[in-house]
């Protein structure tokens, strides 16, 4: 069992608010999805890897959990764990904090499968990916049951 790993540092800037003044729940997921490429790449599937092996990764499943408002200023901290790993997918999730407070903001659980772009339909990770995916798997309490 490991501790988080840091994918995601950022800010709230005015544009990424509503007319309510908090953070509109298109950035949340912006900020997670950019948290998720982080995660790929230190797995090493980077964008490099992933385009000459023809491979890709799919969200098919995401569920969101809004604990605490962000409004414009504020610094943002994702870290982010394995739930499991599993032949073709990778369950994950992400924790957003507020930098400043350390307040949890949002929590989001992702389910991710490993495609062929080629042939189009799903595949085997690659070892050293789910090994090392392993590595970052936690124990972690989800505001849902997981998949």
């Amino acid at each position: 069992m490991s501790s988080l790993l840091d994918t995601y540092r950022g800010t709230v800037y005015p544009w990424h608010c509503d007319h309510m003044n908090h953070m509109n729940v298109m950035w949340y997921v912006g900020k997670f999805d950019e948290a998720t490429w982080n995660l790929m790449s230190h797995l090493g599937m980077s964008a490099a890897f992933l385009r000459e092996h023809h491979r890709g990764m799919a969200a098919v499943d995401q569920r969101i959990s809004y604990q605490r408002e962000l409004h414009a200023g504020d610094t943002v901290a994702v870290r982010t764990g394995v739930v499991s790993v599993g032949d073709k997918k990778i369950v994950f999730f992400h924790e957003m904090r507020n930098a400043d407070t350390d307040a949890v903001s949002a929590i989001t659980l992702l389910t991710g499968v490993h495609l062929d772009t080629q042939a189009r339909k799903s595949c085997h990770l690659p070892k050293a990916t789910a090994d090392k995916a392993r590595e970052l798997v936690v124990a972690y309490e989800l505001p849902w049951t997981t998949p």
